[in-house]
């Protein structure tokens, strides 16, 4: 339970400090520790077809990261460790998910080839313009947004639904091509965006 505002306010600024560089032993960074442990479970789970668990684990998962931001900002323990962690647990568990249900036949294997590569290309733009000495950061974009919750979507559908041996085909097919445009929009959007950067040089 976090703090009273009345204890937070009678904490020395140096408790504050220590709080947030408390490096990986915080209660958030354990929680996403645990999110990032979960991308095993959830894989084995889905090759072992054991979609309904696997539905429970990326649900769980996925209040995890809401928990986990909430709790840095209330209890003051935000570190570069975990700014660092989170997405990378977020992004593993989303990749896994998709190329594990391509593999098993439930997802298009187009569009797990698809979201990995808007992936890569996106980390490969990172890379490219520290390459060049450029600083200046690359902006969380709306439709990156989009794409993000369109692809959590997807995934917490498709293992709903083939875990619980539910149908809504017409549902699955629409949301595979909102993922597909999405995604390919996004990746577009920061390619010019790290574009516009190179261009003007900035570091």
């Amino acid at each position: 339970m976090a703090d009273s505002p009345d204890r937070r306010d009678r904490r020395p600024a140096a408790d504050a400090a220590v709080d947030g560089e408390a490096g990986l032993f915080t209660l958030p960074n354990l929680i996403t520790l645990a999110r990032l442990c979960a991308v095993p479970a959830a894989v084995w789970l889905m090759l072992h077809q054991r979609l309904d668990i696997a539905f429970l684990v990326f649900v769980g998962a996925g209040i995890s990261d809401g928990l986990d931001g909430w709790l840095a900002r209330v209890r003051n323990a935000r570190s570069a460790l975990g700014a660092l962690m989170d997405p990378v647990a977020d992004k593993a568990l989303l990749v896994s998910v998709y190329v594990t249900l391509a593999a098993i036949g439930i997802l298009p294997d187009w569009l797990a080839i698809l979201v990995v590569f808007r992936d890569l290309l996106i980390v490969g733009g990172f890379v490219v313009l520290w390459l060049l000495g450029i600083s200046r950061r690359i902006r969380p974009l709306l439709i990156s947004k989009a794409n993000t919750a369109a692809q959590i979507a997807l995934a917490a559908l498709a293992l709903l639904l083939k875990g619980y041996d539910l149908a809504a085909p017409d549902l699955l097919d629409a949301m595979t091509w909102l993922v597909a445009f999405t995604t390919l929009a996004s990746g577009v959007a920061y390619v010019r965006q790290a574009a516009r950067q190179t261009g003007n040089g900035t570091s």
